[in-house]
């Protein structure tokens, strides 16, 4: 598992981690795995042109000590200084030891962002060390030409733990930062690094170990799910189980105008471990032409029979009164697309079995009152924000899905197994059947949601392969998506 912590709770580690560590000892543990890392990204560093983009603080100096480690092995290096008079004085020095150039990019004979630009034009490998994690606000005004220039070059760009101009506890980003190929973090990840919009200026992140994790506390802001996660989280039946034992889901779905949404939302749960799925609404005919193992009720969810967990809203059109019967079961329930437009927030608040949310940024927004753009770009705080008013564990999707729990006292799960080909009709649908399929297997809501959302998008790789692909094809894709995970 992925855990990221906050820059509050980085840097408390790190001075607890300095008091015990000689001088510079920390700096020096950063800048030798940036260096390892850039000298991975260069392939052949004898005779590679390298910028430093330098500002300061540490980020600075972990810049200057990674390039002389560079200089040192025949790389001709030459650091541009944003802030000369406020550089690490101790990496400026041992760049010039090592025989690196410097070069002002605010004044002197030969200094300026001009010069600066055409030096980055020309590299091979730049490196972003301009801001650190405390930095607040997108790139100030002389950094900006600078960032631009490395966008437009041919250069490889390595952020220095984070890139410069993104908010490194909530993903924001406000204004111009630094888009990066690579991000050599330290110690931990941070939360920026791992939620867009601030996730697709990072480009990879390498982890490079500090040995900060024994200072860092148990609880996370962020954790992200990998295959060994979930594996441990897929239900397995067992020798007695039978299509009961394992859970039975209810899909209370679709309309005489979205019948599609019923029939895809059945697909996901059918592939969802539950060992039964019953169907009621107006959709029956369409679900059981392509589902015929489904059990079809058109009496409503009161006598479809008993199930472990619903699942209501896809395609359901005005139907108020099903969603309204639905959220007064006591068995967990999910709720998706118009089931979300519907849902009386009081009725959610006074649930007593979990409920498990799913809007996607747009749904988000309607329900907070905001615009799209305002989820889009704080998704951190606008998940959490759901979560809180609803009383409701909370999945918004989007690029990097994020599950919250209602409480607010355990990590939000964070996931981005997904693919863009995943932005299709329907394929929200089919999210809502795996989801809800977890939920009758027996996961709780947080669970449910990361696993299903884990899931989904690796089945959304794996069907795609950098082709379009229809929602019914991601469905299909699930169970390899499961084999994969679980024989890993």
């Amino acid at each position: 598992m992925r855990t990221a912590y906050s820059v509050e709770t980085v840097r408390a580690a790190e001075r607890e981690l300095m008091a015990r560590l000689p001088e510079g000892a920390l700096m020096q543990r950063a800048a030798a795995g940036l260096a390892a890392a850039c000298a991975d990204l260069l392939g052949r560093v004898y005779g590679s042109r390298v910028v430093l983009l330098v500002g300061s603080g540490d980020n600075g100096g972990d810049a200057l000590y990674a390039g002389a480690r560079l200089a040192r092995r025949g790389a001709g290096v030459t650091a541009v200084l944003l802030t000369p008079e406020r550089v690490h004085a101790g990496g400026l020095a041992a760049l010039r030891r090592a025989g690196g150039s410097v070069l002002a990019a605010g004044g002197g004979a030969l200094a300026g962002a001009g010069v600066a630009e055409r030096l980055i034009g020309r590299a091979d490998l730049v490196v972003d060390g301009i801001v650190g994690i405390g930095g607040k606000g997108g790139l100030r005004p002389e950094a900006v030409p600078l960032a631009a220039a490395a966008e437009r070059s041919r250069a490889a760009v390595v952020a220095v733990d984070l890139p410069s101009g993104v908010d490194a506890d909530t993903g924001q980003v406000h204004g111009a930062a630094v888009r990066a190929d690579l991000t050599v973090t330290f110690g931990t990840h941070k939360p920026g690094l791992l939620i867009d919009p601030a996730r697709e200026y990072a480009g990879s992140v390498r982890l490079v170990d500090i040995g900060l994790t024994a200072e860092l506390p148990a609880e996370p802001e962020l954790e992200a799910l990998q295959h060994a996660d979930v594996a441990r989280l897929l239900p397995v039946p067992a020798a007695e189980s039978d299509k009961y034992r394992r859970g039975v889901v209810g899909i209370a779905a679709g309309s005489a105008r979205y019948p599609g949404a019923a029939v895809l939302a059945v697909s996901g749960a059918l592939r969802g471990g539950a060992g039964a799925v019953r169907y009621v609404g107006a959709a029956g005919d369409a679900v059981i032409a392509r589902h015929p193992e489904t059990l079809v009720s058109d009496q409503g969810p009161k006598k479809a029979g008993r199930v472990q967990a619903w699942v209501v809203g896809p395609g359901a059109s005005d139907d108020a009164e099903t969603v309204a019967e639905v959220l007064a079961a006591d068995v967990p329930v999910l709720v998706d697309a118009d089931g979300l437009r519907l849902a009386d927030v009081g009725a959610v608040r006074a649930r007593t079995a979990p409920t498990l949310m799913t809007p996607h940024a747009g749904e988000a927004a309607a329900l907070l009152g905001v615009s799209r753009e305002e989820v889009e770009g704080a998704r951190l705080a606008s998940v959490r924000e759901l979560a809180g008013r609803y009383g409701a564990t909370v999945l918004l999707k989007g690029s990097t899905t994020l599950v919250a729990d209602p409480g607010g006292g355990r990590p939000v799960r964070v996931n981005a197994t997904g693919t863009p080909w995943l932005a299709t009709a329907g394929s929200g649908d089919v999210l809502s059947g795996l989801a809800g399929s977890l939920l009758a297997a027996g996961l709780s809501a947080v669970d449910a949601g990361s696993a299903g959302a884990y899931l989904h998008g690796l089945a959304g790789r794996l069907a795609a392969q950098g082709v379009p692909v229809g929602a019914l094809d991601v469905a299909e894709a699930i169970p390899l998506a499961w084999r994969d995970v679980v024989r890993r």
